[in-house]
């Protein structure tokens, strides 16, 4: 029996990348899965981001596992409609049980160098929407009077600086402070939130030609290939892997949502690799 038989998991940034990796692992785990994405572009985002189809196709995975799945669209930077989708999606499945605000964009710039709508942007999905997610789900959660999991996605550079991503690290440092506060003020409710913080994941966002372009500016564009990069993105980390497998991050999200985790609530929990610890 996996450890989420009965449950509901709700899942922002669905489509693609860790979102669907979060969904297919909690319905191997015997999960029902609310997957909810915007599909659409996001315009300070130097990389493609899934469109529709792509949010089909990891509903598709979660009932290859046998699990239900609903598929919301709706944009986390509009509160009224992420509302709607949470709550129609609730509807459908019954219940809802864990939250996973994963939700983010990535892009780069120095402090100096980066424009307004590149900062308020990063701030609005990176930080607001993680707000606007926990603040739609928390009165499903409450209602079920079963306790609950909250889990938002972070980073390492909720830990440490980033240069050349400042406005990302100021959304992640955010979503510390946010995490924290929510833990106390939802604990009585027997409600657990924490967060995760990986090192760099296998995944569109850090394998496109703007990331590519930062870690090594000193390589014409035709020698900057995955392979070329590799040991670069491996440096960060004190154990000999460049990134890791969105899996890996599953792995810890779904124990962390777990009873095995029950007593564990406000914690930021690398995945990293042991970056953090060089």
């Amino acid at each position: 029996m996996g450890s989420m038989v009965g449950k509901v998991v709700l899942v922002t940034g669905a489509a693609r990348g860790l979102g669907r990796a979060f969904a297919e692992r909690f319905a191997l785990e015997g999960a029902d899965v609310l997957a909810i994405d915007t599909a659409e572009r996001v315009a300070s985002a130097p990389y493609g981001l899934p469109g529709a189809d792509d949010l089909d196709e990891t509903a598709r995975r979660v009932r290859a596992s046998g699990r239900h799945a609903v598929v919301e669209r709706a944009d986390v930077r509009d509160l009224e409609g992420l509302t709607r989708a949470v709550d129609r999606g609730v509807e459908r499945l019954g219940r809802l049980d864990v939250v996973l605000p994963n939700a983010g964009i990535f892009s780069f710039g120095t402090m100096a160098e980066l424009t307004e709508s590149q900062f308020t942007e990063m701030i609005d999905i990176g930080l607001t929407g993680v707000w606007r997610t926990i603040r739609a789900a928390i009165p499903h959660l409450r209602a079920g009077g079963r306790g609950g999991s909250v889990i938002l996605t972070n980073s390492t550079a909720g830990l440490e600086g980033a240069p050349n991503a400042g406005h990302y690290a100021a959304a992640k440092h955010g979503t510390v402070g946010l995490m924290r506060t929510l833990a106390l003020e939802l604990a009585d409710d027997r409600i657990r939130v924490n967060s995760v913080h990986p090192t760099a994941v296998d995944t569109d966002m850090i394998h496109n030609s703007t990331a590519y372009a930062m870690f090594a500016p000193d390589l014409p564009p035709e020698e900057r290939t995955r392979e070329a990069l590799a040991a670069r993105f491996r440096s960060r980390n004190a154990l000999p892997v460049p990134w890791l497998s969105a899996s890996d991050v599953a792995d810890a999200v779904v124990w962390l949502a777990s009873d095995q985790a029950r007593y564990i609530t406000g914690v930021t929990l690398p995945v990293d690799a042991g970056q953090t610890a060089k």
